[in-house]
């Protein structure tokens, strides 16, 4: 079983052996939603299906979900259903990739992880890996797959609230992680959200940080180094990851993981809701 990461060679050697796979394609663009489709069906892994971010991933109703942002979190049995439509069962490992530098991909890991299914993994390197080393592609409309019968199991992975965030802010026992590039955190620009800045209080972990220049992860021992300096002595167990819409920052729960961090709380909702919450604080700088 794979849990966090999962290599090129692991991969292919999984489909060779013909063990329950699945392969999640969830390449997107923030800036253009669209385009999502297009890259899916120019050039994908061969087999794989797409996770669209905005019609997969994310409530498309204030009633169909439990947060508030731009992306926020569909209810679990709803994401169940969606599991189910793509035909994904409980006995399949699953393994999620982009090509965007796992800040999309991280966010169905940690869905499925929070749907109770241990077995999902984050193809290291993502699409650019893959094709560097010749794996087998596919392009055009991707076939039809018969529905499942995927059923939720116990959460592995949990979220905050907007409220529980701002209850404990400012308190020792909790220690916020921002994972939106620097600019953005510093509120010197913002093209997504209602106001610039940042929750007082959080540090700043651009997600891209955990990524070395061939675009995988780093080692584990850098990456407990690198935490270890961020957290300079704050209790691990009490961090609080976000981004701007609670999907960015899963390459920072990630990362802490395999550095051997127990997991920690998701703010779902993050910035996006933060920021359209009337009469929080804000900081800049």
């Amino acid at each position: 079983m794979f849990t966090h990461l999962i290599s090129v060679d692991q991969l292919q050697a999984l489909q060779a052996s013909g063990a329950p796979l699945m392969v999640f394609d969830c390449s997107f663009d923030l800036a253009d939603p669209a385009k999502a489709d297009a890259m899916f069906a120019q050039q994908r892994i061969a087999g794989s299906v797409q996770a669209h971010l905005d019609r997969d991933l994310s409530a498309h109703a204030p009633q169909d979900a439990v947060n508030g942002g731009r992306h926020p979190l569909p209810k679990r049995e709803l994401f169940a259903q969606t599991l189910r439509r793509l035909g994904f069962e409980n006995t399949m490992q699953a393994v999620v990739v982009d090509r965007n530098g796992a800040n999309y991909c991280g966010r169905l890991w940690w869905m499925l992880k929070w749907a109770g299914h241990e077995a999902v993994a984050v193809l290291d390197g993502g699409l650019p890996a893959w094709l560097a080393a010749g794996g087998a592609t596919a392009s055009g409309p991707a076939p039809a797959r018969a529905p499942s019968h995927f059923e939720l199991k116990p959460e592995l992975r949990h979220w905050v609230g907007t409220q529980e965030v701002a209850k404990h802010l400012g308190q020792p026992t909790q220690t916020l992680i921002d994972a939106r590039g620097a600019p953005r955190y510093r509120g010197e620009v913002e093209p997504l959200d209602p106001i610039a800045g940042h929750i007082p209080g959080a540090l700043n972990r651009p997600f891209g940080d955990n990524l070395g220049p061939d675009g995988r992860f780093k080692s584990p021992a850098q990456l407990k180094t690198e935490f270890a300096a961020l957290l300079a002595g704050r209790d691990a167990a009490g961090v609080v990851h976000h981004c701007g819409s609670g999907v960015s920052t899963v390459p920072n729960i990630i990362a802490m993981e395999l550095a051997g961090y127990p997991p920690v709380a998701l703010y779902a909702g993050s910035w996006s809701e933060w920021s359209r919450t009337p009469g929080l604080p804000v900081a800049k700088g």
